[in-house]
């Protein structure tokens, strides 16, 4: 069945899956979440002499140009670090492309314009910070001993190594001059304001990005506790094992005037996929919590769900979210979100659910690492159809390779980048 036919009222179950992943993704803009928050805020930007805007991140462009019309002729200064899809060039905002998810040398420009810009905010001012997902990579500001190589060393490990993006992040904050509150206390004595599009568990503002705007929690041994769990410890370049060893080194944000608010994340891009779902005519069942760990483990969670459920008159849907974790062991290209339908597929395979389902699995950045897919939609003959084209998936998934099999097999959802960052989302439809 083609996409666009409609069955029984509900459409073809690959089309409405699109549909609902659509709406998730709708649902994290950040023009309309920055509008919202700057409105309710007018008499902070009033009461300020200046405003120096900062914005990093994924979504970093879409969100500047929402703020500006708001900050009429007390605009200072305005930065904006985003990856090279999203930048374009905005009047009076010094743009720069970084590297995700690797840092470059665009990232640690980046970071220097950052702290340049901040460096001009004077007490009656107020620095306007707007971050969204995919900043820690985005803006690289090694602590002084370290070089971009050494981070950008430090970063393929930790992505690598099968760690949380939580633990990643701890460790990120120890090897930066800006993460982990250190934004914050460059930005002294000024008032800041930090609007946050969250794709992290729990909205925790100290983890987006690695919380540049946030005082950090952090103890002085967590991110050499982080690097030892995953054995990468004798693996990190010297500079970084030397710096990780350290005592703390702790920011003092005694008297800082600072807000921080959170404007979008997963959980309410979930909910609006429920709710996409409930109009196509599904019966909507949510996952609840974050859907993380090992991608393997995420799928067979999610896999025995489907098997649980009974199949019935009314179609069912079942949404998730959340960032999974790969373990790199081969050299092939793909992402989190394919390689989870991959492995949904082959489990399947063999232990068929009863009934007609697709599944679907997508970052709502619309990039699925280091490829042009958000990630991928697959059904019960995805397989036949890999293998039709002369394709191994079991060898493929073997070499972490899946974006060419689940190419090969048609079942890449591609939607180009989509300027914001809620995580992911997951979508099973069941008739």
């Amino acid at each position: 069945m083609a996409d666009g036919e409609r069955n029984d009222g509900t459409g073809t179950l690959r089309g409405d899956a699109l549909a609902i992943f659509q709406r998730a993704v709708e649902a994290a803009d950040p023009a309309s979440a920055v509008r919202a928050a700057l409105e309710e805020r007018a008499g902070q930007i009033e009461a300020a002499e200046g405003v120096v805007l900062i914005a990093f991140g994924k979504a970093a462009i879409q969100m500047a140009e929402a703020a500006i019309p708001f900050l009429g002729d007390k605009w200072k200064a305005g930065i904006a670090v985003t990856h090279p899809e999203a930048a374009r060039v905005v009047a009076g905002l010094d743009v720069y492309v970084g590297g995700h998810p690797t840092p470059t040398a665009g990232s640690e420009q980046g970071a220097r314009a950052i702290e340049a810009a901040l460096d001009e905010a004077g007490d009656a001012d107020l620095v306007l910070v707007l971050v969204s997902g995919g900043g820690s990579a985005l803006v690289a500001a090694p602590v002084e001993g370290l070089t971009l190589k050494d981070k950008i060393a430090v970063n393929d490990l930790l992505l690598g190594c099968g760690a949380p993006i939580d633990e990643i992040n701890v460790v990120r904050r120890k090897l930066s001059r800006l993460k982990g509150g250190g934004l914050l206390a460059r930005a002294a004595p000024a008032r800041v304001l930090s609007l946050i599009l969250s794709d992290v568990p729990g909205d925790d503002p100290k983890a987006v990005a690695s919380g540049p705007s946030v005082p950090s929690a952090d103890d002085a041994e967590a991110a050499l506790r982080v690097v030892e769990r995953y054995a990468i410890a004798d693996r990190l370049p010297d500079a970084a094992r030397r710096r990780l060893r350290e005592p703390g080194h702790g920011r003092d944000h005694t008297g800082q005037d600072f807000e921080t608010v959170i404007i979008g994340s997963n959980a309410i891009s979930c909910a609006a996929a429920a709710e996409a779902a409930s109009e196509l005519g599904y019966a909507c069942e949510r996952m609840e919590g974050w859907l993380d760990g090992d991608v393997a483990e995420a799928a067979a969670r999610l896999h025995d769900r489907l098997t649980r459920q009974s199949a019935g008159e009314k179609p069912i849907a079942i949404i998730a979210g959340g960032e999974t974790t790969v373990i790199l062991s081969g050299s092939g290209t793909g992402g989190r979100n394919q390689e989870l339908a991959l492995r949904f597929a082959l489990l399947d395979e063999a232990d068929p659910a009863t009934g007609e389902w697709v599944f679907l699995s997508g970052g709502t950045d619309g990039r699925d690492g280091p490829t042009d897919a958000a990630g991928a939609v697959v059904a019960p003959d995805t397989l036949k159809t890999i293998r039709d084209a002369g394709v191994d998936p079991e060898a493929r998934l073997g070499d972490n390779d899946s974006h060419p099999a689940l190419e090969a097999g048609g079942a890449l959802v591609r939607t180009g980048a989509t300027g914001t960052n809620v995580a992911d989302v997951q979508v099973i439809l069941l008739r």
